[in-house]
């Protein structure tokens, strides 16, 4: 069985003290694993941590803010915590954490499928790997974070008020119009892609990871999309179709043409922040199914450039953890 979440009630959805359209850029910052072989503690690797400082730099010239959600290993890097330290403390970077439980102390917990979701444990643990994660990236990255996400979006029912003992001001594990209960993880179908207050205190603020139904059937994308997960090929029929087709807003495994539908599609529906996000192991080829060659991390560093140019294009402005927490209406 799923990690079973309620959705939030209407009346918890943000307002924001503007019409402004904004984005965030948050980058999963996390050690290299092999993705489709079983999670251990200890099979990782840092390599592309050097490549971060590229990325910093592409962003710093494009005029964006990256929001590096780091891990335990990252978290724990000399290298990381150089080629960010300064960059954050100018206000070019923004430090957060994300919390991946197989590699994050202590070790309390059998390394398993519905472990690694880090609200399915016993709350008391999940807060214990949590502090941990934030005093390490207090003392070597010399920022409060501000900003979490559990790794592999794994949220549970008591984190908000985990987050919000550490002073933690934004949540950014949801991902709605996406199902893991089959692996033990939330279902979060029916959560929306709007922010909205995760606790009665309005504390803590989730922002949603940003997908869109594109279609002629996007209405009925959230009934009828689950129902064809074992016809992969049928859901490719119909994007091709034009009938239905689910869009995160990512350059790992979608083009430039579909973000820019998703993107249209989510300011067409009114939502005031687009949250974009990827994994920093694409950052060297090799690492994530997404960039094998150079010509692919080329092409990713090309996709960032034209969305960019776009989201310039349709008014939508780069924002950051700070400028959001001080547009929102509490």
């Amino acid at each position: 069985m799923g990690n079973l979440l309620e959705p939030p009630a209407t009346s918890a959805l943000a307002r924001f003290a503007d019409d402004t359209p904004r984005f965030i850029l948050t980058v999963d910052t996390e050690e290299a694993f092999d993705w489709d072989k079983p999670l251990t503690r200890d099979r990782h690797d840092l390599n592309h941590v050097p490549n971060i400082a590229r990325f910093q730099e592409f962003c710093e010239n494009q005029g964006v803010v990256p929001i590096y959600l780091v891990d335990w290993p990252i978290a724990n890097s000399p290298d990381a915590a150089a080629i960010l330290r300064e960059a954050v403390a100018t206000g070019r970077a923004e430090v957060g954490v994300q919390l991946h439980p197989w590699v994050n102390p202590p070790f309390d917990e059998d390394v398993s499928q519905a472990n690694s979701f880090a609200g399915n444990l016993p709350p008391a643990l999940e807060e214990a790997k949590f502090s941990a994660l934030v005093d390490v990236v207090e003392r070597n990255f010399g920022t409060q974070p501000l900003i979490y996400r559990a790794g592999r979006y794994g949220i549970g029912a008591e984190t908000a008020a985990m987050l919000a003992r550490r002073g933690v001001a934004i949540d950014s594990s949801v991902r709605p119009m996406f199902d893991y209960s089959h692996l033990g993880g939330p279902d979060f179908r029916s959560f929306p892609t709007a922010p909205y207050w995760a606790d009665a205190e309005r504390s803590v603020l989730e922002l949603p990871l940003t997908a869109a139904w594109w279609g002629m059937l996007r209405r009925q994308g959230n009934w009828l999309y689950p129902r064809l997960w074992r016809a992969p090929a049928l859901r490719g029929v119909l994007a091709r179709l034009g009938l239905l087709e689910r869009v995160p807003l990512t350059p790992e495994g979608v083009s430039v043409e579909e973000a820019i539908r998703g993107i249209d599609i989510a300011l067409d529906d009114g939502l005031p922040v687009l949250v974009f996000s990827f994994h920093s192991p694409s950052l060297m080829p090799g690492n994530t199914p997404y960039v094998r060659s150079e010509d692919d991390l080329d092409a990713l560093y090309d996709w960032w450039r034209r969305i960019f140019a776009y989201l310039a294009h349709r008014g939508v402005q780069p924002s950051s953890v700070r400028d959001v927490m001080e547009a929102v209406v509490r």
